[in-house]
């Protein structure tokens, strides 16, 4: 196995270097020679770097809120992002094309070259590899609030040199969650040793005196994840990043529609997060948390949609997730317009402007949701280091190879894709078929009876129906998808 979970030496990172600023052209930049994007980015004044920004919020306990947007000309993404902020964004994304995920940069340039001579965006998003390190600062030059790389990339290493040498100081994704949720054949050995590159970047700015954040990507499949599966990544992406010299980390969870156990998760997440990267040794790395609003269908009405918005942004606000990603409320029609997207900020501001000084609601539900979910994960992560012997990154690739790790709905051929999520009776989501999952039978029976109960209650087998019923369920102004008595 040709991936280890080891820090790369200096010299072998540089020696990488070299070839993967080769593998296109805006790679030549001198503005991408350590000499320069050091001094440029110590010089961004704080309110412009993720990190600090992110610290201050957790320290006030105040939660963000950050969009996502992208489109392909320069000047339309700054146009973009400057109404984003102007409507109350706190940091701003920039969402990176399709093309450019997959590394098809000359795709990407026919897209951009075209975008310019139509005048509207060809792209579903900003192709920063195409537009280059002296472009890219002009984006993070026109706003002053934090800008991150947003994408689902793979292979994300040129596009990580890039964007952080012109002041993005932040990149989201992972090894894991920037594959299997989005990729069909690309092995996990390659993503991790691809990631590690871009950690060991992170982590080469930070031996030079350069924060900058680190997000892995929690939503996964966004579609009925169990929060023990997002929660267990999020802290092996974390525990990867922090090997390679990353010092500051957003474990990101996607909503999945329970109140207390949203609550429950997002905090777990920060603890055990704080917890492992403690106990392997990684002593001074600093964490917040970013919940993504609801990552399923949406209802059509904008007056449903700003209501299923604010539902999130109480949830963020209250369990005091740092960050939240802000949805629209034409998620249901098709890529957002810029006023839509403002909609969103502006009704996920307001809920957490009124929420700040209210603290998270406990109750015993929340204290159930909260232990059982830290122990479904303390059960996985142990059987992740078991079968590495433990070798974190081996363990991931192995894990993933017998079932141990296994994400619902992912497209990968990496991924086993034999465990089924559904909700119970009280619309928390548990584990319907558990494949080869790596929970002990404890765990599995918890699951088990809390599904029987909820098919008890609707006069119906616990059975894959569920799963698709709840699928559809919010956007037809329900949270579980109960049988429908006009059939």
């Amino acid at each position: 196995m040709k991936v280890r979970n080891k820090k790369w030496t200096e010299e072998e990172f540089l020696k990488v270097r070299e070839e993967v600023l080769k593998s296109w052209k805006t790679g030549s930049s001198p503005l991408l020679n350590f000499e320069v994007s050091i001094p440029y980015l110590k010089s961004l004044p704080e309110k412009k770097n993720m990190a600090y920004v992110l610290n201050e919020a957790k320290s006030k306990g105040r939660t963000l809120v950050q969009p996502r947007a992208g489109v392909a000309s320069l000047d339309k993404h700054i146009e973009l992002l400057q109404k984003l902020e102007k409507a109350g964004a706190d940091a701003l994304p920039s969402t990176i094309d399709s093309y450019t995920r997959l590394n098809r940069y000359e795709e990407a340039e026919r897209g951009l070259e075209e975008s310019n001579r139509v005048g509207k965006s060809m792209l579903n998003g900003f192709p920063a590899v195409n537009h280059g390190v002296e472009a890219c600062r002009k984006v993070v030059e026109s706003v002053n609030v934090p800008v991150q790389a947003r994408h689902g990339t793979p292979d994300s290493r040129l596009l990580a040199e890039i964007v952080h040498a012109a002041g993005f100081t932040s990149n989201e994704g992972g090894a894991i969650s920037y594959n299997l949720p989005y990729a069909k054949s690309v092995s996990l050995e390659d993503t991790i040793y691809y990631w590690q590159y871009c950690d060991r970047l992170v982590g080469y700015y930070e031996d030079h005196g350069v924060r900058l954040n680190r997000e892995p990507f929690g939503p996964l499949t966004g579609t009925l994840v169990p929060p023990c599966i997002t929660n267990v990544i999020g802290i092996i992406e974390a525990l990867l990043a922090a090997e390679q010299g990353v010092k500051n980390i957003t474990v990101g969870y996607g909503e999945g529609g329970n109140f207390s156990q949203d609550l429950a998760a997002i905090n777990a997440l920060q603890d055990q997060t704080e917890y492992y990267l403690y106990k392997y040794g990684y002593k001074d790395v600093e964490v917040t948390t970013v919940f993504h609003q609801w990552m399923g269908g949406f209802p059509q009405d904008e007056s449903e949609a700003i209501g299923l918005i604010s539902m999130a942004s109480t949830v963020a606000a209250l369990s005091k997730a740092t960050k939240m990603i802000s949805k629209t409320p034409h998620e249901s029609v098709g890529v957002p317009t810029a006023d839509a997207n403002s909609m969103g900020i502006k009704a996920s501001k307001y809920i957490c402007n009124i929420l700040k000084d209210e603290p998270c609601p406990v109750s015993d539900r929340y204290y159930d949701e909260y232990y059982q979910i830290t122990k479904e994960v303390d059960c996985l992560l142990a059987k992740v280091y078991e079968v590495g012997e433990g070798d974190l990154a081996v363990g991931v690739v192995k894990a993933f190879e017998y079932g141990i790790l296994d994400i619902p709905f992912a497209p990968s051929n990496y991924n086993a894709g034999k465990v089924l999520p559904a909700r119970d009776n009280k619309g928390a989501i548990r584990i319907l078929e558990f494949g080869n999952l790596g929970l002990d039978e404890e765990i599995k029976d918890f699951h088990r009876r809390k599904l029987k109960i909820r098919g008890q209650a609707e006069n119906r087998p616990v059975s894959m129906q569920m799963t698709i019923d709840d699928i559809t369920a919010v956007s037809r102004q329900e949270l579980i998808g109960r049988p429908r008595k006009d059939k």
